[in-house]
């Protein structure tokens, strides 16, 4: 990516960029992270408390003011299970981790806020992998998130604001929603009565997957008078 002296090596246009980030998870209650098992006597929930993505990005100019970003992302959303049954006293709760992987591809536009400062949006769209289902079980319950396909489509959204060094790269922090098409899996919360020779009390519903990230990122330096000089090499 561009970052030189004076103002009009600011442009992006055919610089690519290699970038790495880290994205901790924020429960948001506007999004539902919580979610509810209830049948007679007994009540269960699944509750998105946090978790962390983390991955690379490349970003390649298009203009002076559009890129194309492509990355490739490990996501671990971490959720807390809790049972309880009324008639039978009993409470217990237990954490489990659903792992997946992201594709995402984005356009992002920049407003210039200074010398240095840049502010971008984007939006894309995202190719989300699960490579495997999540199970938790606790002494008398159990939990399953069963993934719904191995591979699904999703929209990424994002805004923030970077700050570009002439030699040292390029630091950023923002904000990312990312939300899958369709639910992400099938979650199943099991009692098991153990006066009934633990025979399974099974409650299902749909969990969307969507979530909200801080989004903390840094990409080295690229001097666009070295890719200009490559192109001219290259004829």
């Amino acid at each position: 990516m561009a970052v030189a002296a004076h103002p009009g090596a600011w442009a992006q246009a055919g610089v690519t960029t290699f970038g790495l980030q880290f994205k901790p998870v924020i429960p948001f209650g506007f999004f539902e992270p919580l979610t509810t098992f209830q049948r007679p006597h007994v009540n269960a929930t699944l509750e998105l408390n946090g978790g962390q993505a983390f991955g690379m990005l490349v970003r390649t100019g298009l203009t002076k003011s559009i890129s194309l970003e492509v990355g490739l992302d490990q996501i671990t959303r971490r959720y807390q299970f809790t049972m309880a049954n009324d008639t039978a006293g009993y409470n217990d709760s237990g954490s489990l981790r659903y792992v997946g992987y992201e594709l995402p591809v984005a356009c992002l536009v920049y407003i210039r806020l200074g010398e240095r400062a840049w502010m971008n949006n984007a939006i894309g769209a995202s190719i989300d992998f699960y490579p495997s289902d999540a199970h938790k079980e606790l002494p008398s319950a159990q939990a399953y998130l069963f993934r719904r396909n191995w591979a699904q489509i999703g929209v990424v959204g994002n805004i923030g604001v970077e700050y570009r060094t002439e030699k040292s790269g390029y630091f950023y922090l923002g904000a990312t929603f990312h939300r899958p098409f369709g639910d992400m899996a099938q979650a199943d919360a099991t009692w098991l009565d153990r006066y009934a020779g633990y025979r399974p009390y099974r409650m299902s519903t749909m969990l969307s997957g969507s979530y909200l990230t801080v989004d903390v990122r840094y990409f080295f330096h690229e001097d666009p008078d070295k890719v200009r000089l490559r192109k001219a090499k290259g004829r």
